[in-house]
C-alpha cells in the first residue's frame, strides 16, 4: 500500500547510490546477494536476542534491495536478476519470524507460524497472478520498474519492514504484532484473490 510513496520519496538517494555502485563496477546481482546475506545476518542476530542490532541490519539489507533494481536499470536488467531478487526476498521475509521463534520458542512459535502461513498466502497470490499476467503481456503501470507484474495490497514491502523493525524494538510485543500483521496479510490475500479472479475472468484471452 505504501511502496509507491516510499519509492518516490527515496528514489533520488537510491539513484545516486546506484550510480556510485555502477562507477565502482558493482553489479546488480552482487548487490542482491549482499542484501540477502545481510538479511540472514539480521535473522541470526534476532535469534540470538540482539534485537536492535538485528533491526539495523534489516534496514541495511532492504537498502540493498532498493539499490539492486536501480543498479540493474542503469546497466542491463535481466530476467535472471529479477528471478534472483524476488526469490531471495521471500526467503529473507520468512527468516525473520523464524528467528523470533528461535529466540523464544515458548512465547513466539505459534504467532510466528501464523505469520509464516499468512506470508505463504501473500506470496502465492502475488506470484500466481504475476505468472498469468506475464503470459498475457499485462503490465502494471503503477510499478513500471518491476521485473514482473507487481500486484499490490495492504501489506507490501514497506509495511513488512515497518512491522519487522517494530518487532525488534518491542520484542516482548512480537506475539501481538505478528497476529495483527498476519490479519492484515489475510486481508491482502482476500483482495488479491478477488481482484485477480475478476481481472482474469474479464480478460478476453480467458479460456472457458
Amino acid at each position: 500500500m505504501l511502496d509507491r510513496f516510499a519509492t518516490a520519496l527515496l528514489r533520488p538517494a537510491v539513484t545516486a547510490g546506484a550510480r556510485g555502485l555502477v562507477r565502482a563496477g558493482v553489479g546488480a546481482n552482487t548487490v542482491t546477494l549482499a542484501g540477502f546475506a545481510l538479511g540472514l545476518c539480521a535473522a541470526w542476530l534476532i535469534a540470538q536476542e540482539h534485537y536492535l542490532e538485528g533491526a539495523l541490519v534489516i534496514l541495511l539489507s532492504r537498502l540493498c534491495d532498493a539499490l539492486d533494481g536501480a543498479v540493474a536499470r542503469l546497466t542491463q536488467p535481466s530476467d535472471a536478476g529479477g528471478f534472483l531478487d524476488i526469490a531471495l526476498d521471500f526467503l529473507f521475509y520468512a527468516s525473520i519470524p523464524l528467528a523470533f521463534a528461535w529466540a523464544d520458542p515458548v512465547a513466539n512459535a505459534l504467532p510466528a507460524a501464523v505469520l509464516l502461513a499468512a506470508f505463504m498466502g501473500t506470496s502465492t497470490s502475488f506470484l500466481a497472478f504475476a505468472v498469468l499476467a506475464a503470459k498475457r503481456g499485462m503490465v502494471n503501470t503503477q510499478y513500471p520498474d518491476k521485473a514482473f507484474y507487481f500486484l499490490g495490497g495492504m501489506t507490501e514491502a514497506t509495511e513488512t519492514l515497518a512491522f519487522f523493525v517494530a518487532m525488534c524494538i518491542w520484542p516482548e510485543a512480537f506475539s501481538g504484532l505478528a497476529y495483527w500483521f498476519a490479519a492484515l496479510c489475510g486481508f491482502t490475500v482476500l483482495t488479491r484473490l478477488w481482484w485477480g479472479w475478476q481481472t482474469l475472468r474479464a480478460d478476453p484471452q480467458n479460456l472457458p
